[in-house]
């Protein structure tokens, strides 16, 4: 009886690599509608964030007559208690990019306006605004990977630097804690060579003999099986 390869086996819901819910429960994202000034309530820290995430509680009540609480990432000096305002000018306050200086450092951006933020979200990092086309609407800015992208005015942004720079500076010191890191994101980890796998949990599997097994998968490979060189343009020792 055949048996299901690892990579088969993974992405398909079973207990051994489902990702732990606890470590996403919260969800740094922008409110769709916000105006006026927000407090900070606490921090939180979560195993599925590289960054401590800050709690904001509105300082006035909406028109249902409650207070609207949304969560972001934390700048770089931002303390509980500390007060935040809507397109205003200090660290920690959310601005549409537009009415944003060059050389402004800024976070958690949105792609399209009243997204929540998809870019620069992990800890440390920070984006540039070098340029602004008055007649087109349009912000450059470059990004931590020194890219530029452009941005419609409308979009929202965090002014500062997302706390937790140097993180990587520390080590994990033993194998436990880097373990229980990577099973809170559900990586798969510690990683090994395929060819040091059993000839039943990959294709590469069992490096015996010197029938060496082809590392151009098939197109009609099934998922899992399909490993090695995908489509590759060129095959062979490449000469001088």
């Amino acid at each position: 009886m055949g048996k299901t390869i690892i990579q088969q086996a993974r992405g398909h819901g079973s207990l051994s690599y489902r990702v732990r819910r606890k470590s996403f429960n919260v969800h740094p994202s922008y409110l769709t509608n916000m105006a006026g000034e927000y407090e900070v309530i606490k921090f939180i820290s979560t195993a599925g964030h590289t960054s401590p995430i800050a709690k904001f509680r509105a300082v006035s009540k909406d028109k249902d007559g409650k207070f609207p609480i949304f969560h972001n990432f934390a700048p770089n000096g931002l303390f509980v208690g500390q007060k935040i305002k809507i397109n205003g000018e200090n660290n920690g306050d959310i601005v549409e990019i537009g009415l944003l200086k060059n050389g402004t450092k800024v976070f958690n951006m949105e792609l399209r306006a009243k997204d929540g933020g998809k870019l620069v979200r992990t800890a440390g990092n920070y984006a540039t605004i070098i340029n602004k086309d008055e007649n087109k609407k349009i912000v450059t800015v470059q990004l931590p990977s020194k890219k530029e992208k452009q941005f419609e005015y409308e979009c929202r942004v965090t002014i500062g630097e997302i706390a937790g720079h140097g993180r990587l500076e520390k080590p994990f010191l033993k194998a436990g804690r880097k373990f229980y890191l990577m099973r809170a994101r559900s990586k798969l980890w510690p990683r090994t060579s395929a060819i040091k796998f059993n000839a039943i949990d990959h294709p590469f599997g069992s490096g015996r003999g010197k029938r060496i097994k082809s590392k151009i998968a098939k197109n009609n490979s099934p998922p899992g099986a399909k490993v090695g060189l995908l489509h590759p343009r060129r095959t062979g020792r490449r000469k001088k």
